[in-house]
Order: C-alpha cells, then sequence, then structure tokens
C-alpha cells in the first residue's frame, strides 16, 4: 500500500483528495494536517467524510509526513513552497496549489504577493502538445508535479487541439467560463453568502486581472507552439461545484471548418477522462458532478468565422484533486484512471 498525507485536508481540495484516496485500492490515508484546524477532528470541517470522521488533523509541518511515499499540498498560493522545500527528494509531492504552475517569473509576480518559487511538470496529462505529444510523458515517474488550475483545465481541453491543428488564430481568443462558488475556496466571504448567490451571477476578475490567465495563456501557447492572447472573463454561478467555459477563437484564414471536429476526435478519441459530445450535443456541469470527467463539444460558427469550443468540468475533482490522484498514478507507475470515477452524480 502506498501512504499518502494530504496537507489543508480541511478545505475543499483537500477534502476532495481524501474523498477520491478513499475509493483508491493501492493507497493508504496517511497524516491529514490543517493550520487555523490542527488539533480538531476532521468530522467537523467534512461531514461527508465519514470513514476518516474521527481522525485528528495536526499541524502543517514536514515532519508530519516522515515515511509517506506521496504528499498532496492543498494549501493556499504561497504556502505550498516551503513545505515542499523540507519533503525529502524521494517523496512524491503534488501540489493543488497555484506555486509551480507557471514558468514565468515575471508573470508569477504580475498576479501573486509572494516570491516565485520556480516550476515543476504540469499535471494535465491530457493536453496536446505543439509537435502532437501529450503532456502525461513529463508525469511518468516525477517526483514533483504542478496541479492546474480549475479554469484552466476546462479552457486548455477546449481549445488546445484547435491550436495544435493550426486551425485557428492565437491573437483572437475569448473565453468566458461560470464556476461554482467552491472555486473561491472555503474561507467566509461576504460576496459568496448564500443570500448574495442565490439566484444570481455575477463576473469578477474583468479586464485580464484574474489569476488563471497567464496559465491558460501559457498552455495553449504550448499546443500553438507560438505565444496565444486570451482575454478571459470568469462569471460566479449559483451552483456550488462545476465549470461551463465558452471559449471562441478566430478560424485561421483558409481552414477547411470540416477539419475542425476531426482535431477533436483525433485528441481525445482514446482519453477515458475527456469525452467528446456527439453533434448537437453539449456539456452539461450536472452530467460530470463528482467525476473526473471533462464534457466537450465543437462547433464552427461559419456566419461569424470563429471555432466555438464549451467544456464542462467538476472544479473539484478533475480540476483540482481528480487531476492530482491522476497525476499521482502516473508518477508512481499504476494505472493512470486508478481509483477516479468516470460516472457523475445526477440528478
Amino acid at each position: 500500500m502506498i501512504t499518502v498525507g494530504v496537507a489543508g485536508a480541511s478545505g475543499y481540495a483537500g477534502g476532495e483528495a481524501l474523498r477520491l484516496l478513499l475509493g483508491h485500492p493501492d493507497v493508504e490515508i496517511g497524516s491529514l494536517t490543517a493550520s487555523s484546524n490542527a488539533g480538531t477532528l476532521l468530522g467537523a470541517h467534512a461531514p461527508a467524510l465519514a470513514p476518516l470522521a474521527d481522525r485528528e488533523l495536526v499541524a502543517t509541518r514536514a515532519e508530519a509526513f516522515e515515511g509517506h511515499q506521496v504528499v498532496i499540498l492543498a494549501l493556499p498560493h504561497g504556502a505550498s513552497a516551503a513545505l515542499a522545500s523540507a519533503l525529502p527528494t524521494d517523496t512524491v509531492v503534488i501540489d493543488c496549489g497555484a506555486d509551480f504552475r507557471l514558468r514565468d517569473a515575471d508573470a508569477w509576480a504580475a498576479f501573486y504577493d509572494t516570491e516565485y518559487a520556480g516550476s515543476w511538470p504540469y499535471g494535465l496529462p491530457e493536453l496536446v502538445r505543439a509537435d502532437g505529444t501529450k503532456q502525461r510523458s513529463e508525469l511518468v515517474g516525477s517526483q514533483r508535479i504542478a496541479v492546474p488550475g480549475c479554469y484552466p483545465t476546462a479552457v486548455s481541453l477546449a481549445l488546445a487541439p484547435a491550436f495544435e491543428g493550426g486551425l485557428v488564430q492565437t491573437d483572437d481568443v475569448v473565453v468566458v467560463a461560470a464556476s461554482g462558488t467552491s472555486g473561491a475556496g472555503k474561507a467566509l466571504k461576504p460576496h459568496l453568502l448564500g443570500s448574495q448567490v442565490m439566484g444570481a451571477m455575477s463576473p469578477y476578475g474583468v479586464g485580464g486581472g484574474h489569476r488563471h490567465s497567464p496559465e491558460i495563456e501559457q498552455n495553449l501557447t504550448v499546443a500553438a507552439g507560438s505565444p496565444v492572447t486570451v482575454s478571459f472573463t470568469p462569471t460566479l454561478a449559483p451552483m456550488p461545484r462545476g465549470i461551463l467555459a465558452t471559449c471562441t477563437a478566430k478560424l485561421a484564414n483558409g481552414v477547411d471548418p470540416q477539419r475542425v471536429r476531426a482535431a477533436y476526435e483525433k485528441a481525445y478519441g482514446t482519453e477515458a477522462f475527456v469525452t467528446l459530445l456527439p453533434e448537437g450535443v453539449w456539456p452539461h456541469t450536472g452530467a460530470v458532478l463528482g467525476s473526473n470527467m471533462v464534457q466537450v463539444q465543437v462547433i464552427v460558427d461559419e456566419h461569424a468565422g470563429r471555432v466555438v469550443v464549451v467544456a464542462a468540468v467538476d472544479n473539484l475533482t478533475k480540476g483540482t484533486a481528480g487531476a492530482a490522484v491522476q497525476s499521482m498514478n502516473l508518477a508512481l507507475g499504476l494505472p493512470e484512471g486508478r481509483g477516479l470515477p468516470q460516472a457523475g452524480i445526477a440528478p
């Protein structure tokens, strides 16, 4: 059995990681740590995790994970780097935060208020690159992995095949995506109160201000082989979890629209966790709830000369903790889908 510890176990991402690890046949759950919640029982914060309800949360320190083969970090941005540096080099460390996602130090400095810590292999196995290969080759056997952000997961998988195939222009990309409130974390915030959220939608991070913007551009640049510029507008939707991303890009000059769907069939035809829906069927956040799946649909708006791609993902599962477990499986040489649900929870 592989002993896996979780730092930040009382938060949404940490709790989702534990939910998945409880169903993993090769895993024994080790230390569970927290910051302000240290000394309390997990059940007080995550009552849905009944098998672990009586486990005490201990302080988040490196020594708590002594003897662990894997440590999953579900910490706020800026908090992972110090802990990761104190863990043994032969421990597989998987960071669900932002600390090691960006390859450009200037991009980090523009969006975050802590020192740049470097970059780790990026944990989005299905991401197609400009040379036609996929990101999973960088994850096999890796000791350090950066889990993607939830918005970048949906947007990157939505648009990467079009860029890899040279089907769209790199300077005219527009994304509008709606997320459930769990994407903002578990801390109490006035704008996330039920009375503020129920029956309403609102934008935030408008005008290129969202921290996932450079990550989205980084991923699409990898797919295109040249710089990609994205206008990204996130919105808050009255639901606890899920993302629906509507992504459009200008069709490249001279491209036959019939080539577009073929590119997506090629990219995702054999992927276990990305479903290219039948033509005319559109992604639905409820269909992926609790699963590690991404639903994708693509169409060409010939009147506007744009490719339109819609993707749905559960921001806590495939968008965070599911990607961590999937990356862990690849790092350890286990079957990639071990312990990961393909079926969602509906209604």
